[in-house]
């Protein structure tokens, strides 16, 4: 008797239907977008703007649709999406506008893990009444500035300077006093509730560190202005957050610890893969509109798309487009299911930056063959293939870029634990 009838009927590892609720969840979104979002992001006036506008009207539109709150749990008043689901939505809501999606995930983030994980009871009392009442009401994270990383060096301790920018002093009233600026944190601009990251002074802790902190958008003293003196290379929108004597109460600092709010906001529960799934988002909007123009544009008596050479790159389009679709799924159902890589069901590797880099790779590579099939009105301004192209390269070059991703990979391949050396800044 061979080993498989042994052990009776095989089944697969994962089941590739979605049930029903993230049908309906995919469907309304999709529907939502065709009829609300693409007909305002891609108008011909708004295509040749040269810097990035949040559709206001329809990112409140998107709010009250639930996707503000997707991935905090049932209990707190959200919709307890897991990580498939969430990639699902936004990778949807992307196909109409790259900057929506993105500023939602980021608040739905940031709502399940401060909300769900780190807040305390008496914090979560006061905060989240006041984020499930309003519809506008988003959420930003202030990390170090980015310019205090040092280059991201391969197989090498990397140096960072925590802390940096943003200073916290304890008096003796048992408050805090923040002083300094974040630049470029995301939804800054939009933000009611910003978790502020700040080095101490030794003297307050016994020795120094870095400190969570809750600061309302109308706590005195902080002030937040859009980053328009900066180059658009992000997308959603960013802006710099001015601390100046900023009085935060000691009942105001969250329990969890800085790695944890920093490892949240980039990876925990799929974060990461949501920005995966909205760059993939923005490639399939580049692809379908090259598909319905092949579709409509007769030469030579014949739709260009039964044309060899229009017909292979939509092709390719489509393989790799689900390639990627595939790599993010299973990213998200192992984020979901952590035991699968701990019984070997799926390898022992860092799915979620692999999926990272291919689909940053393929959704470029989509714009560009989408933009081929329109010719010479490819690269107009008042164009949608223009938007796509751009939208793809600020993916691909955002953050370390592709390299770092790879080499990254490649120390893990290597099982080489990365130690960071960090300096202060007092």
């Amino acid at each position: 008797m061979s080993v498989f009838a042994a052990r009776g009927e095989l089944t697969n590892m994962y089941d590739l239907h979605l049930n029903a609720e993230q049908i309906e969840f995919r469907d309304t979104v999709r529907d939502f977008v065709e009829k609300e979002v693409k007909p305002v992001a891609l108008h011909p006036d708004r295509l040749q703007e040269t810097g990035p506008r949040m559709l206001a009207e329809q990112l409140v539109q998107a709010a009250r649709m639930g996707l503000r709150t997707l991935a905090l749990s049932e209990e707190l008043g959200g919709a307890g999406a897991d990580n498939l689901t969430s990639c699902i939505v936004m990778g949807e809501l992307a196909v109409g506008d790259v900057g929506i999606a993105v500023t939602l995930a980021q608040t739905s983030a940031l709502a399940h893990i401060l909300f769900d994980e780190m807040m305390t009871s008496a914090q979560r009392d006061r905060f989240l009444p006041q984020f499930l009442a309003d519809d506008s009401y988003h959420l930003a994270f202030a990390a170090y500035a980015p310019e205090a990383d040092t280059e991201w060096c391969y197989h090498r301790p990397s140096v960072t300077e925590t802390g940096g920018k943003t200073n916290a002093t304890r008096e003796s009233t048992g408050d805090w006093v923040i002083n300094g600026a974040a630049k470029l944190v995301a939804n800054a601009p939009l933000a009611k509730l910003i978790a502020v990251q700040a080095q101490t002074d030794a003297q307050a802790l016994g020795t120094s560190g870095v400190r969570n902190f809750l600061v309302p958008r109308d706590s005195a003293g902080l002030t937040a202005r859009e980053s328009d003196d900066e180059p658009a290379w992000y997308h959603g929108t960013r802006g710099t957050l001015i601390f100046k004597d900023c009085r935060v109460p000691e009942k105001n600092i969250l329990a969890g610890e800085t790695a944890a709010l920093r490892a949240g906001t980039r990876s925990m529960k799929g974060a990461a893969l949501q920005l995966d799934a909205i760059n993939l988002g923005m490639g399939r909007a580049a692809y379908e509109a090259a598909l319905a123009y092949a579709k409509l544009r007769v030469q030579g008596g014949f739709p260009i798309i039964q044309h060899e050479g229009v017909g292979m790159l939509l092709a390719d389009m489509a393989v790799r487009l689900e390639a990627g679709r595939n790599m993010i799924w299973q990213a998200a159902w192992a984020a979901d299911h952590p035991d699968a890589q701990a019984d070997r069901s799926l390898p022992d590797l860092p799915l979620a930056i692999l999926a990272n880099v291919f689909v940053s790779e393929i959704a470029h590579e989509v714009a560009v063959k989408a933009s081929e099939v329109f010719g010479a009105m490819g690269i107009l301004r008042d164009m949608p293939l223009h938007k796509h192209v751009h939208d793809a390269l600020i993916f691909f070059h955002a953050g370390n870029g592709n390299c770092a991703a790879k080499l990254q990979v490649a120390e893990l391949l290597d099982d080489y634990q990365r130690p960071s050396i960090q300096t202060g800044t007092e």
